[in-house]
């Protein structure tokens, strides 16, 4: 059985984020900005499940099982989609006939956020 979207983002992209980001927070002129743009709460969405990737204040990441708190940043796609991007990182993974993520940036901190990290995440 394939993970679900919420074990993808604790094993591939929770550690991650987490990793680069608390160095970050820890510079005096890079941290200060940073932080404008957290707590980030994003919901990952496919047909017939759905996970929360949110990260801290302190850039501490955690991923959940369901839409969890307001979210910045909704993404819809398939679950087959999903778990090929998120495994890999790589777009040229993805099944055939998948299409784009469908992305709703419901904050402007979520936006860009998100335009900064999309390519990161393979999006």
């Amino acid at each position: 059985m394939p993970p679900t979207l919420a074990e993808h983002l604790a094993a591939h992209v929770a550690p991650q984020v987490t990793a680069q980001l608390q160095p970050r927070l820890s510079h005096p002129l890079f941290g200060g900005l940073l932080r404008r743009y957290l707590p980030q709460t994003w919901w990952f969405v496919s047909p017939g499940a759905s996970a929360t990737l949110h990260v801290g204040p302190d850039g501490q990441s955690q991923a959940f099982e369901g839409s969890v708190g307001p979210p910045d940043v909704v993404i819809s796609w398939t679950a087959e989609a999903f778990d090929a991007v998120l495994a890999y990182r790589d777009p040229s993974r993805v099944p055939p006939g998948s299409g784009r993520p469908n992305v709703e940036k419901r904050t402007p901190k979520g936006a860009a956020a998100f335009d900064y990290l999309r390519s990161r995440l393979g999006l």
